[in-house]
């Protein structure tokens, strides 16, 4: 069942996502070579018992994980993408780091995800790949945004993603995707990374939903880490991953995982 958010309840939303923002912002900072993935993981988990938050990865264990996830932040390392496990890594020029977090503040949930390049690009066309797979999950994420408003339907958030994946010549995972989110981390609905324009529920004021674009240059097909959490692409092209967790309202989209 979807649940809509009145405005007092999307404020709060904000508030989280907010912190979860910062969060990020600050390790993207951090995230230089040499710097060990731990250190960032704990650097995390000091903002979180800072703020008063609660992490929604800590005891995370859905059907396809290996165990319960005792982590507050997945980290991902170039052609690994999703439920990255934290663990003893150096980081090194070049690296493509995948950040994705959520947490609740006060009952109220945000989820967000960023990839930063680190240090400076690889050489040449290499490097300039990178980069373009980075914009291209940070595009596909703002054109997906624009389309969810009033008047639209889920499936053209869908397409947005799917469409500026098909222009910049990447596959798309159906397995992962969006999805709701409030109370809890996973709500209804699934908001898939590709869709038909004009098909799905309606777009309602007080929808608040994650929209997660995620790219593999070469593949969409996906393997597991024996860690059992690390999703990677099965033929170890790079990957990166943008996400924003938004609401929709009477006056448009509204970003609610932004630094204030």
């Amino acid at each position: 069942m979807v649940e809509l958010k009145t405005p007092g309840e999307i404020e709060a939303m904000n508030v989280t996502g907010t912190f979860v923002a910062e969060v990020l912002g600050d390790l993207a900072q951090r995230a230089e070579p040499g710097v060990n993935l731990l250190d960032l993981e704990h650097r995390a988990r000091d903002m979180v018992k800072h703020r008063g938050a609660e992490s929604c990865y800590w005891d995370y264990a859905p059907s396809f994980g290996k165990g319960p996830f005792r982590n507050v932040i997945c980290l991902a390392v170039n052609d690994a993408v999703l439920h990255g496990l934290p663990h003893d890594y150096e980081l090194r020029d070049g690296d493509l780091l995948t950040m994705d977090m959520a947490v609740s503040i006060d009952g109220w949930v945000a989820d967000s995800a960023r990839t930063v390049i680190v240090g400076t690009p690889r050489p040449g066309d290499v490097g300039r790949g990178d980069v373009r797979l980075v914009e291209a999950t940070e595009r596909a994420l703002d054109e997906a945004i624009a389309a969810a408003r009033l008047g639209n339907r889920l499936g053209d958030v869908s397409a947005a993603v799917g469409e500026v994946a098909s222009r910049y010549g990447y596959p798309v995972n159906t397995e992962f995707g969006g999805h709701g989110l409030g109370r809890t981390m996973h709500e209804e609905p699934h908001v898939p990374n590709v869709g038909r324009p004009g098909r799905g529920m309606p777009l309602r004021a007080g929808l608040t939903i994650a929209i997660e674009p995620w790219f593999a240059a070469g593949t969409d097909r996906i393997v597991y880490d024996p860690d059992g959490w690390t999703i990677r692409s099965a033929d170890g092209s790079r990957t990166a991953h943008s996400e924003h967790t938004i609401a929709i309202t009477e006056d448009g989209p509204r970003i609610l995982t932004l630094t204030s």
